[in-house]
This record gives structure tokens, C-alpha cells and sequence, in this order.
């Protein structure tokens, strides 16, 4: 039986693998770039310049971005002392300051936290997660998301989503100056010819590939962190059964949340672009989530 120290420390460490395979990948396709187009690293210093740029404006207001897109509305202690009351008692167990909390009026049971640090931190649920749970399962799914806060995943999605959008803009754009580049090469001689169309080749390889390698990174992070998430909300709850049962109800609920898409998918406890008929290998690759089924079988191991 597995225990749940050395489950956080496992997903820790598979994750710290993950981004830092991540990082080098940004960097070996723009160093490569840079290369090709100029002869050295002076567009990886852009590119990097983008991205910090980017980033700087990503991190601080992802937050706000993210509440927007889902159209939430804060909900106040005289709104719903009962949902206060339950953070309340879970932020007393862990430790952590209370976050705001949010509410999507939608039927769809779901909820997920963002927040760059624990003192910025937000969660957000919807209508029918709060009306459906019982106490218990609400408090394990409260848990799960206190824990995405505590233990900072809020922050480095947020970074690595980030990350994501970038390469792929800049993939874009050095992908259309290779276009130009290789119509051009007629009127070169047959040496920067067959350079152009090098060049032309591998960068419409990069345009097709490093977008997909990308958010296939992003998306195997999100599923490491859920399972983090799950193992540090029963260090809270003490109570795995609570998160299971909780899990295994969301599962069954087939309703699609409208407020959510494909940018914000990953947030959430669970998938909530519900494709039942997905079930092939592709699908289950390109999953934000890990199969509820696992989570839950981990949950009970536990």
C-alpha cells in the first residue's frame, strides 16, 4: 500500500522532470531558429524577452483573466455561510489564509483554484457542486483545491500555459518567414536554394510539432498536479473517502460546463468538456486530466 508521503514526493519529483524537459525544449527550437535565420543566439534573447514579458503580464493577472472567462461572481459570507464555514475549518487545518471564493452559476458539478501565491488565492465553484455534495465530499473537493494553492500548482500552470501560447505564437511567425524565405529561393542561386528549402522543411515540421510536444507537456504537468492535489487533500481531510465518492459523483454528471474551454480546461477537479464517445488512445493522450477511475483507486489505496 502505497502511503501518502511518498506519493506527493513521487508526482513532485515527475514534475520537476517535466518542466525542466519543458524549458530545454523552448530552448533547443529557438537556439535552432536563431541559427538558422541570423547565424547566432540573437533571436533566442527575443524570444526569451517575449516570453518574460508575456509572463510578467500572465502572472499577475491570470487570476482576474481566468474569473472573467468563466463568468464567476464572489460569493460573500452572507451569501452562503455554509461554503465559508466548510474553507474556513480546511484553511484552519492547513494552515493557509482564507481565499476569495467564487461561484459559476451552472449545474455542472465543478470547481477549480487559481492565485499566484496563497495569499492570492481563489476558488471557485459551481452552483451544482455546491448543491449536490454532502458535507464531506464538499470538504474533499475543497481540500483538493486548497492543496492545488499550498502547493503552488495555480502558479506554474499558470506560467506553463503561458509558456505554451508563446512558442506557439513564435513558432507561427518563424514558420511564415520560412514560407516567405523558401518562395524566394528562385531567385537565388542553387546553393541558397537547397538551404531554403532545408529551412522550408524543418519549419513546417516545427510549425506541425512543437505546439502539439508542447501541450502534451502541458497537459501531462496537469495530470502529475491532480494527483498531488488528491494525495495532499487527504493529508488535510484525513479522509480519502470523502475525495473518492466525491470524484466518482462528478464523474457520473455528463453535463458540459458552458462557462469552461479549452484554455481554462485544466484547472478544474475534473474534464469539464465532457466527450463520453472519446474513449480511443489519441483522446485519453490529449485528456487534461488523469482518469477519474486511477484517481479514485489511488484515493482508496490510501
Amino acid at each position: 500500500m502505497s502511503s501518502v508521503y511518498s506519493s506527493v514526493d513521487k508526482n513532485k519529483r515527475e514534475t520537476a522532470v517535466i518542466f525542466i524537459g519543458f524549458i530545454f525544449f523552448v530552448t533547443a527550437v529557438f537556439y535552432f531558429a536563431s541559427l538558422a535565420y541570423f547565424g547566432d543566439s540573437s533571436m533566442l534573447v527575443f524570444a526569451f524577452l517575449f516570453s518574460f514579458v508575456s509572463g510578467f503580464v500572465g502572472y499577475y493577472k491570470s487570476d482576474s483573466l481566468v474569473l472573467a472567462i468563466s463568468g464567476a461572481r464572489e460569493i460573500k459570507p452572507e451569501d452562503s455561510q455554509y461554503v465559508h464555514s466548510l474553507v474556513e475549518n480546511m484553511c484552519i487545518a492547513s494552515g493557509l489564509p482564507k481565499p476569495k471564493l467564487y461561484v459559476i452559476n451552472d449545474t455542472a458539478l465543478n470547481a477549480f483554484a487559481t492565485g499566484r501565491s496563497p495569499d492570492k488565492g481563489v476558488i471557485c465553484f459551481t452552483s451544482g457542486i455546491i448543491d449536490r455534495l454532502e458535507k464531506r465530499q464538499l470538504e474533499g473537493v475543497i481540500a483538493h483545491e486548497l492543496s492545488h494553492i499550498q502547493n503552488y500548482d495555480t502558479r506554474l500552470m499558470s506560467v506553463v500555459a503561458i509558456l505554451v501560447g508563446t512558442i506557439t505564437l513564435l513558432v507561427d511567425w518563424l514558420s511564415r518567414g520560412v514560407f516567405y524565405r523558401g518562395s524566394s529561393s528562385s531567385r537565388d542561386d542553387r546553393s541558397e536554394s537547397t538551404v531554403g528549402g532545408i529551412l522550408f522543411i524543418v519549419g513546417l515540421l516545427g510549425l506541425i510539432l512543437s505546439p502539439i510536444i508542447a501541450n502534451l507537456i502541458k497537459l501531462a504537468i496537469g495530470r502529475n498536479r491532480e494527483y498531488l492535489a488528491d494525495s495532499s487533500a487527504v493529508l488535510l481531510t484525513r479522509n480519502p473517502k470523502g475525495l473518492a465518492d466525491a470524484l466518482r459523483i462528478i464523474s457520473m454528471d455528463t453535463e458540459v460546463l458552458e462557462a469552461a474551454n479549452g484554455a481554462t480546461a485544466h484547472l478544474y477537479i475534473a474534464n469539464p468538456l465532457k466527450n463520453p464517445k472519446a474513449a480511443n488512445f489519441l483522446s485519453g493522450l490529449f485528456n487534461t486530466h488523469p482518469p477519474v477511475a486511477e484517481r479514485i483507486k489511488r484515493l482508496e489505496s490510501m
